[in-house]
């Protein structure tokens, strides 16, 4: 007999099965598909003869033993977890939907965040994974209790232990008391870590979401400006950079939600407004569509709503770096005293004791392998974190005419064609003549591809500088492990080992990260001097625009001059335009080209115009604008940057000075005094007893390299916002304090 309000096991199983159906949406369609493809192939029956019949099914068997089960298994299992996964949704689902009021802020962050669940079946994943979490820290918590207890022993501290008579009894458990702290202390430490990464994860989510979209809500609002401008009316405008979302990233996904609401839920655009407004993370974007309602619903201008509140959001993006720029400042202080002098200090400082035989080296290890190159990522991902948001490398935009200058392939229609006999058929003069003519060109085009990978073989790697490591990796790996096998016997010495492998490791190093940074950075100033050179293009085609010139003349125009890195650029656009491609394309395969943000956007917002209104002057204007303003904010960041660079700088060497004057006068002394001592045959009580001084520069030497590779890419984080900008800060700063401690020490 049940009692009130509790589930029996018939109505759990039905509520789960009931919830599956009902959240089949959780479940990923490519699982339910392959699922439903093997349950009917299962289903399906061979049709084959009687007399192979046997035959026939022992292939079927063989193969699906060899090649069907695991994976059958596999969505299997994936099922049954998602079936699983709802089980606490069962249980407790009633009294979260009870206390909805309580989980209002979860709900919000889930859908500013976009993941598209209910709160009710979150809070059950979420709870699920911190069960599965408890049951992993159960089991590490029983292996520990079994190593200390059982292996290494308890603690005297915990063996010694005296109780009154009263509670001497409990003496006699102490193991099976230790046992259930471990235990527990892992069960609640890691199921609790789990279930706060799940409660936590939806609102950094939505901050995240929200810093992008500010970030490029000026050109947005830019891009629906310059559409409106050109006449298209507004819901056109939205589903224009809906379908923008190469460019506009958040922004587009915002606008892509509203488009939604009317189309697939029937909403009217006042509607899907108000939702809008109501669900995104941003405050701007919220109050560019609340101000749009008001505009809409007074009948304003639209266009030239658009046009002040991109000027708006421009201004406040520049209020926003200056504040950027301060805070990295405030880090680049604080790293030069946690993680420069303050490291110097606590070094000098254990070095002293440790000569003096009042204290261990231990310290000073820890700091030097330890807090310096931990502490450094900790800083640098901590400025990764702040940093607004790059969209990277954008996608290629797509084009009316597809000129593809790949190797073609022989048609369908001009192979050979082989009968059952294994004769030619249908093989006339004309086929062998135009598949010669194929044959030939085909070999002409892979012949001009081996000639261009001959004259540039570095081009794949002035393209993507991460295509270095795949020569640098195997190099550096055989630079280090080929003198170690063939000296195999002499290494078998420990601090011979360190001395032999020290050299080897910075070669590899180098080896590594010199390529990379070269190429890197040969790749980042080709962009830098388009993109500096992007705003005066756009301010020309605009002047010209204004004098009456059509674009198409304009670009001519331009293509005579040779007055910039675009120039060659630009005669490239004009022969693509000569040659019969439409102006569009033309700029659209200009910046498909370069790849950069700020061209793609720009560019994507003059095509999208002109396709609307063959007026863009005022378009052309506010393009260069908006690329002005970017490239301005860029090099006020690298201005104001600059100093804390070379301050990072700065401490470097006056920490690898530091070290150096200490190796080569303070511990030379201390290792002469010594080696007197030793040989007069005194005893100080330990006093440079077991002074080495070939430890301690060999330890100084490691401190420097470590500090050179993490300040370098310190200073790249924050000079550029690249990590891969600060390898080359790194090769200089590792350079120098290798040589000093090699070539002076």
């Amino acid at each position: 007999m049940n009692n009130a309000g509790v589930k029996s096991g018939c109505d759990i199983v039905t509520e789960i099965k009931e919830s599956s159906e009902m959240q089949a949406e959780d479940i990923p369609e490519e699982i339910i598909g392959e699922v439903g493809e093997d349950i009917s192939a299962e289903n399906q029956t061979t049709q084959e003869p009687l007399s192979d019949g046997k035959k026939g099914k022992k292939k079927k068997s063989k193969k699906s033993k060899s090649s069907f089960d695991f994976d059958h298994y596999v969505k299997k299992i994936l099922i049954y977890v998602e079936i699983f996964k709802k089980i606490p949704y069962v249980l407790i689902g009633d009294k979260i939907k009870a206390r909805k009021e309580s989980y209002e802020n979860l709900q919000t962050q889930l859908n500013q965040a976009r993941i598209p669940i209910s709160h009710e079946m979150y809070i059950s994943n979420a709870i699920f994974y911190s069960l599965v979490a408890g049951i992993v820290g159960a089991l590490v918590g029983l292996f520990l209790t079994y190593t200390v207890v059982v292996l290494v022993g308890l603690p005297e501290q915990l063996t010694n232990l005296t109780f009154s008579p009263r509670f001497a009894w409990l003496l006699s458990f102490k193991e099976i008391f230790v046992g259930f702290f471990i235990t527990g202390i892992f069960i609640v430490g890691m199921g609790g870590v789990v279930y706060a990464l799940f409660m936590l994860l939806p609102g950094f989510q939505a901050s995240e979401r929200k810093a992008k979209i500010d970030m490029q809500l000026p050109y947005a609002v830019t891009f629906m400006y310059a559409l409106s401008k050109g006449g298209m009316n507004i819901i056109d405008v939205f589903r224009a950079i809906a379908r923008s979302e190469d460019t506009y990233g958040e922004v587009s996904k915002e606008i892509d939600a509203i488009v939604r609401d009317m189309d697939y839920f029937g909403h009217d655009l006042r509607t899907a407004l108000s939702n809008a407004s109501d669900t995104t993370p941003s405050d701007r974007f919220q109050d560019l569509m609340y101000n749009l309602l008001t505009v809409i619903d007074s009948g304003g201008n639209i266009p030239n709503y658009f046009r002040d509140k991109s000027e708006q959001y421009l201004i406040k993006a520049e209020v926003d770096q200056k504040g950027f720029l301060e805070t990295l400042g405030l880090l680049a202080e604080s790293y030069v005293t946690a993680f420069v002098a303050g490291p110097l200090f606590i070094i000098i400082m254990g070095v002293m004791m440790a000569v003096m035989g009042s204290g261990t080296t231990t310290m000073v290890y820890a700091i030097i392998y330890a807090v310096l190159p931990i502490g450094s990522v900790m800083f640098v991902v901590m400025i990764s974190i702040i940093t607004p948001t790059e969209l990277g490398e954008p996608k290629l935009l797509p084009t009316t005419e597809t000129l593809d200058h790949g190797i073609p392939d022989v048609p369908a229609n001009l192979k050979q064609v082989y009968d059952e006999e294994g004769e030619l058929v249908d093989e006339t003069d004309e086929k062998v003549r135009n598949r010669g003519y194929f044959t030939d060109f085909i070999k002409s085009k892979k012949s001009l591809a081996l000639k261009s990978i001959a004259l540039n073989p570095l081009k794949p790697m002035l393209k993507e500088p991460l295509t270095t490591l795949v020569i640098t990796i195997p190099l550096a790996l055989f630079v280090v492990l080929m003198p170690m096998l063939m000296n195999m016997n002499r290494i078998r010495n420990p601090a011979f080992f360190v001395d032999f492998i020290d050299d080897k490791i910075v070669l590899a190093l180098f080896i590594i990260i010199i390529p990379l940074s070269i190429f890197h950075e040969i790749k980042s100033r080709r962009k830098r001097k388009l993109e500096n050179s992007f705003p005066d293009f756009m301010k020309k085609l605009a002047s010209t625009n204004e004098t009456g010139m059509t674009l198409r003349d304009s670009i001519r125009l331009m293509a005579k001059s040779d007055t910039d890195t675009l120039s060659k650029e630009i005669r490239k656009i004009w022969h693509d335009i000569f040659w019969g491609l439409e102006i569009n394309d033309a700029l659209i395969r200009f910046a498909n080209r370069l790849r950069t943000q700020v061209v793609t956007r720009s560019l994507s917002l003059i095509t999208k115009a002109n396709e609307s209104s063959g007026d863009i002057g005022e378009v052309l204007l506010v393009a260069a604008r908006d690329a002005a303003s970017e490239q301005g904010m860029k090099r006020e960041r690298a201005m104001s940057m600059m100093i804390y660079i070379v301050i990072i700088y700065i401490s470097f060497f006056v920490f690898v000075g530091v070290i150096f004057v200490i190796s080569t006068t303070f511990l030379t002394e201390m290792a002469e005094a010594g080696q007197q001592m030793a040989e007069s045959g005194s005893s100080s009580g330990g006093f440079l007893g077991s002074f080495d001084l070939e430890a301690y520069t060999r330890l100084f030497k490691h401190a420097s390299i470590i500090q050179g590779m993490s300040s370098g890419l310190m200073a790249g984080a924050m000079g550029e916002g690249n990590v891969m900008s600060g390898l080359k800060h790194s090769v200089i700063m590792v350079a120098i304090g290798y040589a000093i401690f090699t070539l002076f020490v």
